[in-house]
């Protein structure tokens, strides 16, 4: 019998890209966009599955298998709050093969600054039933943002 727990984590991260929001807004909102950075490192992670329908009440998914380990990675998200190039506010949650790991809040602001545009990421997740992170979500979406702002270049 699997022990239930729930452990939670916050972060922020920020980011100034050189491009302006309409640019930075796009690599969300766009499944050409997102498909170019939203996922494992190529030489480390196999796409299997992706669904993109970017709308308040839309929903995504996002799957692929480890090279390493042969664990398949799940993301679903639904989209409750789309202010283009300003606010996009989501929840998701993660299975490793078929168990919940977590279930999370993401927040992404976006604001127009001098020469570009600045991006602030704020997730709230909840791990559940023993599921350490330990800093991995947050050291991924670091990954993640660095990869979607070489893309915009």
């Amino acid at each position: 019998m699997t022990e239930r727990s729930a452990a939670h984590g916050v972060f922020t991260i920020e980011r100034t890209y050189p491009h302006p929001p309409a640019k930075v807004f796009a690599a969300f909102a766009t499944e050409a966009g997102k498909a170019k950075w939203f996922g494992g490192p190529p030489e480390q992670w196999a796409e299997l599955r992706r669904q993109f329908d970017f709308r308040v009440g839309g929903r995504e998914h996002a799957s692929g298998r480890w090279a390493q380990t042969g664990v398949t990675s799940h993301f679903d998200c639904l989209y409750w709050d789309i202010v283009p190039n300003e606010r996009i506010v989501y929840t998701y949650e993660m299975h490793l093969d078929d168990r919940k790991i977590s279930v999370s809040l993401a927040t992404i602001e976006l604001e127009a600054v001098d020469g570009g545009t600045r991006l602030i990421v704020t997730e709230q997740g909840a791990f559940l039933d023993g599921y350490d992170d330990a800093g991995s979500r947050e050291h991924g979406t670091n990954f993640l943002m660095d990869r979607m702002g070489a893309t915009l270049d």
